[in-house]
């Protein structure tokens, strides 16, 4: 049982580390997922996702570090983004020798690395789980057992100009694997960056990945985190992201869910300032008994920022989707415009979806709206489309795909942008001739 197995092997892990100013912290937390233990059936925000399957198997928490990753591999997984920088971990591990990267003027190193460097503990006295939800069983989690992950502090008025994209390889494990990643942007005034991040297994053992992502965004700064999960059906991820904006900042948080056996995604945006934009969109399209779950929360705290959620989902076989989004309105947010949508369509009888949409409002001059719809494809549409000599499949990708793609029209990447139309098309079932 990994909760037996998670009490037990924390001290061995804890001997494991170089770096041990956080060992306190790391003993706090994992006092606190022993109290709270893992959410059931029974927990309102669990109600409609099942962790049993996860926690009854046991784990190797111990990677090994050798792996037989190819370059060919490697490459399958870019998006044709020549010009990107990358970094590359493999079995939790940094590898430089499979990563690009050619920005000189930023701090950009593992969690790992920043952890046992000195001049960095001041960085994480300051930030290090300051915005991570409290009494979050998985986060406590993550603080007790993180140790590899992403790094990245943008100085004041830098623009990064390339996307950096982030790989998290799994290879060569003969057991089921328990990795804790954690990730920790740092956007500087006046700054910007893209970054995109896809988890991937290659073995027949399960891997579960439970991880968290904290992002600073400072005034007139720009922030963006494209997820793009596309893994197999023996993985299983648990994701917090938390977004803490200050005024005039821009912060994007797009998932894009097409593969794994279960996948939880909380995504926190907190606004603690004027004149903010907040975007989260998603694209989930499984099939099979796979499973999806967003959770998702905004909390407008000051006056004059607008937030936008837009979540699609299109399910088929046996898959179950979940989308509760919450919008909280301060009594002093005064003009906020927020918005929040999650369409669905269930392509068979087997698949399910359940949606809430909330918002909680205590200010009286906003302009908030919410709604979902679930259903099946538009009948009189496809009529449309067959009598006019397109098959049955291609018409039902088609709809399918233009009920998708508005989900996707603030990806600035370009090559990310295709990648996912692409995936889309595939997971669809048909050719769809997609420019370049």
């Amino acid at each position: 049982m990994l909760l037996d197995q998670i009490l037990e092997k924390h001290t061995s892990f804890l001997e494991s580390l170089k770096h041990r100013f956080l060992d306190d912290k790391r003993k706090a937390a994992l006092q606190k997922f022993a109290e709270l233990g893992f959410p059931t059936k029974k927990d309102e925000e669990y109600k409609y996702t099942n962790l049993a399957e996860i926690v009854k198997k046991d784990y190797n928490f111990f990677p090994t570090n050798e792996h037989h990753i190819t370059k060919e591999q490697i490459d399958a997984l870019h998006l044709g983004e020549e010009n990107f920088d990358y970094i590359v971990f493999v079995n939790g591990e940094l590898h430089k020798e499979l990563s690009k990267i050619s920005i000189a003027n930023i701090e950009m190193l593992s969690f790992n690395h920043a952890l046992n460097d000195e001049k960095h503990k001041a960085v994480f006295d300051k930030y290090f789980n300051t915005i991570a939800l409290e009494n979050n069983t998985f986060v406590d989690l993550n603080d007790a057992y993180c140790k590899f992950g992403f790094f990245l502090h943008v100085p004041k008025n830098t623009v990064i100009e390339k996307p950096i994209h982030v790989f998290y390889l799994s290879q060569n494990q003969q057991e089921n694997t328990f990795y804790n990643t954690r990730n920790l942007l740092i956007v500087e005034e006046n700054s910007k960056v893209e970054v995109i991040e896809s988890h991937h297994n290659f073995d027949e053992s399960f891997t579960f990945t439970n991880s968290v992502t904290e992002i600073f965004v400072y005034p007139n700064a720009k922030a963006d985190w494209h997820k793009l999960q596309n893994d197999s059906d023996s993985s299983y991820l648990i994701d917090n992201t938390y977004a803490k904006q200050k005024k005039d900042s821009l912060a994007t948080v797009n998932t894009f869910s097409f593969g794994g056996k279960l996948v939880r995604n909380n995504l926190d945006f907190i606004q603690n300032g004027s004149n903010i934009n907040s975007f989260m969109n998603g694209i989930t399209v499984i099939d099979k008994d796979q499973l999806v779950d967003h959770h998702t929360a905004v909390h407008h705290n000051q006056p004059h920022c607008e937030s936008y959620q837009n979540y699609k989902g299109i399910f088929g076989g046996k898959s179950h989707g979940v989308f509760n989004g919450k919008v909280f309105v301060d009594k002093i947010a005064q003009k906020t415009n927020a918005y929040q949508q999650n369409n669905n369509i269930l392509l068979s009888e087997g698949s399910s979806i359940d949606t809430k949409p909330q918002l909680e409002i205590f200010a009286d001059d906003v302009k908030c709206s919410h709604g979902c719809t679930v259903g099946q494809l538009d009948k009189d549409a496809m009529f449309y489309l067959r009598a006019r000599g397109i098959s049955k499949n291609e018409a039902q990708a088609l709809l399918l795909y233009a009920f998708a793609n508005d989900a996707m029209q603030n990806i600035d990447i370009e090559p990310l942008k295709l990648k996912i139309s692409k995936l889309l098309a595939e997971k669809l079932g048909v050719d769809l001739i997609i420019e370049e």
